[in-house]
């Protein structure tokens, strides 16, 4: 492969000549472009990008670790995060967690090696002391709540969020409410509990266990929920479900075994995704779009840690 030397020696000029040709420098004759110019082209010369990027100090790429591709909530946040990576001229460089530490170690391990310039884990595994170790080799942005940590984050306030859409529930003449949560260990799903339990005890309701219903992350798992549900003595008259898919496969099943939503069953949902739009579900709008464009600015930017507080909105439809 043609390297810069060997182009300084077709054009008969220096190394430093042929430098400042390909980075563009005033400060070289018309005469001696060309010739260089014409070397490049004549031999194929393709720049090393990595050398470039070696030189700049930057590599252009920001990892981006969620737990599962494919689920709707983190491709949209994936989405937003490409949109703003196209328009700075940066990559993703994606990792799949599947919540395993050690695939999140990979990324951070690539961060320290200076592989990628900024990583943003959308939903971690690995504990507080890890992270706060891998924050000295460079940009780490999480998507939750991180006020008071040395650690930037886009987040929403969850707690506040669960207690505003239980009081929602209980103006509306319901007092056996239940919630479902993806990963009972995920910091959301802890706000999440607490609301819950605060809600509870404020408003003089019963904790009831049995209403809440773990790791809910995709459509069939709705199916689960309504199985459960058929089988308690005093069943939930509304829930609060963290996921529209989830949300919809609520619907579905308890359509096919004739419970009336929201009759029988008030149902709301979480991030006003396409499928809630269709089946008319109730739920929480969070702009994940938007979300993944202020984490991915977050982690290109130089500056001090920020925190970002993404508001919701109530979106009212027909299932409660």
């Amino acid at each position: 492969m043609t390297n810069i030397r060997d182009l300084a020696k077709m054009a008969g000029v220096s190394v430093t000549t042929v430098s400042r040709v390909l980075n563009n420098h005033p400060y070289v004759s018309e005469e001696k472009r060309n010739t260089v110019l014409a070397a490049i082209k004549e031999s194929n010369y393709q720049p090393n990008i990595n050398a470039i990027h070696l030189s700049m100090g930057k590599t252009f790429l920001v990892g981006v670790v969620v737990p599962f591709i494919d689920h709707p909530y983190f491709a949209l946040l994936i989405k937003g995060m490409a949109m703003e990576a196209l328009e700075n001229n940066y990559k993703l460089v994606l990792f799949q967690s599947n919540y395993e530490e050690a695939r999140e170690l990979d990324a951070l391990q690539m961060l320290k090696q200076k592989q990628i310039d900024a990583l943003i884990i959308c939903s971690r595994i690995c504990g507080w002391s890890t992270i706060e170790e891998f924050t000295r080799y460079g940009s780490i942005v999480l998507c939750e709540d991180t006020r008071g940590k040395n650690v930037s984050s886009t987040y929403v306030d969850h707690y506040k969020t669960f207690i505003f859409a239980l009081q929602y529930l209980y103006q509306k003449g319901h007092r056996k409410i239940g919630y479902s949560i993806g990963r009972k260990s995920g910091s959301n799903s802890k706000f999440r509990g607490k609301a819950f339990k605060d809600f509870v005890k404020d408003y003089l309701l019963p904790h009831e266990p049995a209403y809440i219903f773990e790791d809910c992350l995709y459509f069939e798992d709705g199916e689960r929920v309504i199985t459960q549900i058929q089988k308690m003595a005093d069943p939930p008259t509304a829930l609060l479900i963290t996921s529209d898919e989830v949300a919809a496969g609520i619907v579905t099943c308890a359509q096919q075994q004739n419970i009336s939503i929201p009759s029988d069953l008030a149902i709301i949902g979480f991030n006003n995704q396409p499928i809630a739009k269709m089946m008319n579900i109730t739920t929480i709008e969070i702009p994940l779009v938007e979300m993944g464009r202020k984490l991915f600015l977050q982690g290109i930017a130089e500056s001090q840690v920020i925190y970002q507080e993404i508001p919701v909105t109530l979106i009212e439809r027909n299932t409660v």
